[in-house]
């Protein structure tokens, strides 16, 4: 662990696990003018327990609200008004991460954040049955809370370099250690992510948010869309193919959220 990771867990563990954060300045998750100077092209933000959520000013309302209200119901997955693991929080905090969103696509490499499109983001998915286009704002915004968050809190264990716990149950799924895209992937391989501006590392961000929205039950009717990537598409099925990761995201040591996000956070 990074020393000034734990110098601010050890400085504000106590007030972020045993007092409730207002998100926002309230229940709503109040839009209020950014004036942060990182993000100047950004004109409002929401702030999710000292993560914010920013938007340019052609990104809809509808969607910052309900990127705020995703992230907000992933680090509190119970509602409560607590955050599950205070660890996670406070190093994303302290790692300056957050979410941008941006309505055009050349906007999006322009800033040093989680990017986000607002065409991208589905909130009708959840309301649909799960059908229809996928609401990517769970995989982006879970993409931020692991790199930033997880990966360094505990790097032993969801490290995204090779030899941690998470990269050796990925090199099982991959069927072998591939620094590198092979050619072509074992026959026996359940996740094999083709994308070769995607190196070892960010293999390792995408094999955890597969498993994890897999046992959550985002990916249950995906399977056709993306059994060229990940097979596994159900709880049951990461459970008994891959059972080394089901075991990490299951084990309640580390406060992984067991319900899936819909964007309606309430506490």
């Amino acid at each position: 662990m990074r020393k000034n990771v734990l110098f601010f867990a050890v400085l504000g563990f106590s007030m972020i696990c045993c007092q409730k954060i207002d998100p926002g300045g309230d229940p709503n998750f109040t839009i209020v003018k950014n004036k942060d100077s990182r993000t100047k092209k950004a004109n409002r933000k929401v702030d999710v327990f000292g993560v914010p959520v920013y938007a340019l000013k052609d990104v809809s309302d509808v969607k910052l609200l309900h990127a705020a209200n995703i992230l907000a119901q992933f680090l509190d997955n119970n509602e409560d008004g607590i955050v599950d693991n205070p660890l996670i929080v406070l190093t994303l905090i302290n790692q300056e991460s957050g979410i941008f969103l941006w309505a055009k696509e050349s906007d999006a490499g322009k800033i040093s954040l989680q990017d986000l499109g607002d065409e991208e983001t589905i909130p009708v998915w959840h309301v649909n049955g799960h059908n229809g286009r996928f609401d990517a704002a769970l995989e982006e915004i879970w993409h931020v809370i692991t790199h930033s968050g997880y990966s360094i809190v505990y790097p032993t264990i969801f490290g995204e370099s090779a030899g941690s716990s998470i990269a050796n149950a990925m090199d099982i799924a991959r069927g072998g250690q591939f620094m590198s895209i092979p050619s072509s992937y074992p026959n026996d391989a359940w996740y094999s992510y083709t994308d070769a501006t995607c190196d070892y590392n960010c293999q390792v961000t995408e094999y955890f948010y597969w498993a994890m929205l897999s046992i959550l039950g985002a990916q249950e009717n995906r399977f056709d869309e993306i059994q060229q990537e990940w097979k596994l598409n159900t709880k049951q099925l990461v459970e008994t193919q891959d059972p080394v990761m089901y075991n990490l995201l299951t084990n309640p040591q580390y406060k992984f959220p067991t319900v899936l996000p819909d964007g309606t956070y309430m506490h």
